[in-house]
């Protein structure tokens, strides 16, 4: 009995390895993904899909097929463009703390592998949105162009304005799942890229204040970097103000949704003026991240439930 003892450590050292490389790869892939990011932009690929559906008083229930084909074809697009800006930004993500352990800095995925996998996810979704329709697709580039080539490639390392150009790659994210559906020439698929588009700024500028230091360190040209704290603020309490008119222009989406769209607005443009009396610059900066994430996750929700067959 006691020779065995060994060998059934042994099969436990085995079995407790094999399952901290499978937990370490999980890990390395949700980071390469940037698992959390993709999350939130499908939200509004399904909201667009969603509300497209209402308008045209058709039911999801004999539209499964379609919604899993845009679902998963503009998940594999976007998990693609997210996989390029990781190989493409490996030199960057080796000075900042918060990406210093992606698997392109570790090496734990080699650059060659990531750089397929880009390239092989972005073909793939494509291919599955052209089974929808080809305005979702055409819009599903546009995002993809955008992001990689236009902000990851172009613009993130020379000019403030990156944000601006990578927010349009957010925001037609609506846009490709209403096209899946019908055309985007209606108002309500417009305003909801318009919020998107200016959403993302301040969201964008709230964590490039708290990673100021390390953006400087990268020598990338974030608002903050470029142009300091003060003229962040400024242009965070603008582009939330921009934020105030828009639910009126989305009536159709019934009185609840104003004025619970308009309660979040004028919050978070108080929210948004504190931080000219707040000392503590971090401290406000991750109040409005975690705010941004709060409002714009509430409002894409609430899209499809005050649309919901039971209010109706």
């Amino acid at each position: 009995m006691t020779d065995k003892i060994p060998t059934v450590e042994k099969e436990r050292d085995f079995e407790s390895i094999n399952k901290n490389k499978s937990m370490g790869l999980l890990s390395d892939l949700k980071a390469l993904l940037k698992l959390a990011v993709l999350i939130a932009n499908v939200l509004p690929v399904f909201t667009g899909f969603w509300l497209a559906l209402y308008f045209s008083n058709e039911s999801i229930s004999t539209q499964w097929p379609l919604l899993l084909l845009l679902l998963v074809g503009s998940t594999f697009v976007m998990a693609g463009a997210l996989i390029l800006n990781n190989w493409y930004d490996v030199d960057i993500d080796s000075i900042m703390d918060r990406t210093k352990n992606r698997p392109t800095v570790t090496g734990n995925i080699p650059l060659r592998i990531v750089l397929s996998m880009g390239i092989i996810f972005t073909i793939i979704g494509f291919i599955m949105l052209l089974f929808t329709t080809m305005e979702a697709a055409i819009y599903a580039f546009i995002g993809w162009f955008t992001y990689v080539v236009l902000y990851t490639m172009w613009s993130k390392r020379r000019y403030a304005m990156n944000t601006i150009i990578g927010s349009v790659s957010g925001a037609v994210t609506p846009l490709i799942g209403w096209a899946a559906v019908g055309s985007t020439f209606h108002i309500v698929p417009i305003m909801l890229a318009i919020i998107i588009f200016i959403w993302q700024m301040p969201h964008t500028f709230a964590i490039a204040m708290r990673k100021c230091d390390e953006y400087r360190a990268a020598k990338v040209a974030m608002l903050p970097v470029v142009r300091g704290f003060k003229i962040t603020k400024i242009q965070m309490l603008i582009y939330i103000t921009l934020l105030l008119p828009l639910p009126f222009f989305l009536t159709s989406l019934g009185t609840t949704f104003i004025a619970l769209t308009s309660i979040l607005n004028v919050a978070w443009l108080v929210i948004s003026m504190y931080g000219f009396f707040q000392k503590n610059d971090d401290v406000w900066a991750r109040i409005m991240f975690i705010y941004s994430v709060s409002y714009i996750t509430v409002v894409f929700v609430s899209m499809v439930v005050v649309t919901l067959p039971i209010f109706h």
